[in-house]
């Protein structure tokens, strides 16, 4: 393949073969994850609800996860993370958040969700750390950020 500029779905694809899950996957091991936070039995069912999808939809996915060894699953039981599920769950829901903060902090209100699920699945992990780092510095420097929300109020007055 040629180097250079590619349309979006080009990005995609080659993103994609760098990783393990595809971005529907994510969605589903994070939400198991946030569910595993609350309730230590986790169905199908609540996971479905969660995600807007049915359950048969929701089936299907739970066999792929569990032919990768992230959840032990059999029909009509309960769901469980094992040991690599939960880590792997535990790092989309901190990327998620990351970056949802991230949103948040330049000003996003309405959009942040629908923004974040986009940006989560196309981000590289040391972009991710970087801006963990960012959120931690403006965390930290309130004045900052506060500089930076005058400065974007000036400029919406011209």
């Amino acid at each position: 393949m040629q180097r250079g500029f590619h349309t979006v779905r080009g990005y995609e694809n080659i993103n994609l073969t760098r990783k393990l899950l595809t971005p529907a996957m994510e969605d589903y091991l994070e939400m198991i994850y946030r569910c595993s936070i609350e309730d230590k039995t986790i169905r199908l069912k609540k996971i479905a609800e969660m995600l807007n999808v049915r359950d048969s939809s929701a089936s299907k996915m739970m066999k792929k996860l569990k032919g990768l060894s992230l959840i032990n699953y059999e029909k009509y039981g309960a769901i469980e993370l094992t040991k690599d599920g939960a880590s792997l769950g535990k790092y989309l829901l901190d990327r998620h958040k990351i970056i949802e903060d991230f949103l948040t902090f330049l000003g996003g209100k309405e959009e942040v969700l629908i923004e974040t699920e986009l940006i989560e699945h196309v981000i590289g992990f040391e972009t991710v750390e970087n801006i963990n780092l960012l959120n931690m510095f403006l965390e930290n420097n309130k004045d900052i950020l506060n500089d930076f929300i005058q400065f974007k109020e000036n400029i919406k007055l011209k």
